[in-house]
């Protein structure tokens, strides 16, 4: 959301002190009167007219409240369909199977490891993987959609960005997708995005929990 607001020349601040799952915070009854599924990421506007929730309907309203919204959503209805198609990918299959592996890491309360349970969520997301390298491979490899930054490109971007520092390790970058380092590094050159995103962090072995 931030990487789009930035594009955009939107002002977005986070609630820095703000816990997820943390019923304790005096907050919480306040976010649950607005956000009643108590569920991150949520957006409320300054004047209070709209509290918004699920990511991807976030990054939409952000993306068609500036300057660039037609860049960003696409300037044709061909475009516009694909663009949707990939940011409905990002959240319904690289980050629906990035979550459980991280959350297994660092809130087995949560999502307690199983290790049947890690490597199925592991290889659908190494799946989607593919999906996206196939993508850039018949592309241009610098964009999925068209010849401009878009929402596709900020969502399936930023999703890739965090499991780098989890799932997206070496191996899976050099057998699977040997395009997709290149191309994150390449949106990461786009000031807005850098400033959003800052700098890859990576890892040459996947983090799995440690197990007795």
């Amino acid at each position: 959301a931030q990487a789009v607001a930035k594009l955009n020349g939107l002002e977005v601040l986070e609630d820095s002190d703000f816990k997820l799952a943390t019923p304790s915070d005096p907050k919480w009854a306040a976010i649950l009167a607005k956000f009643p599924y108590g569920k991150v990421p949520a957006l409320s506007t300054a004047d209070g007219s709209l509290n918004l929730s699920e990511g991807q309907a976030i990054v939409r309203f952000l993306a068609d409240s500036g300057p660039k919204s037609e860049q960003l959503l696409g300037r044709t209805a061909v475009d516009r369909a694909l663009i949707e198609q990939w940011a409905c990918f990002s959240e319904q299959e690289i980050l629906a199977n990035l979550y459980p592996c991280m959350l297994m890491v660092i809130r087995p309360d949560l999502v307690p490891y199983t290790p049947e349970g890690y490597e199925s969520a592991a290889a659908k997301f190494e799946r989607a993987v593919k999906r996206v390298e196939t993508e850039l491979a018949k592309g241009n490899g610098k964009f999925l959609v068209g010849e401009e930054v878009t929402v596709a490109d900020v969502m399936v971007a930023g999703a890739l960005i965090l499991a780098s520092k989890w799932l997206l390790d070496a191996e899976m970058k050099k057998n699977s997708a040997p395009s997709v380092e290149g191309y994150l590094n390449g949106l990461t050159e786009i000031p807005e995005l850098k400033e959003a995103f800052g700098e890859i962090v990576t890892v040459e072995e996947r983090v799995r929990p440690k197990t007795e």
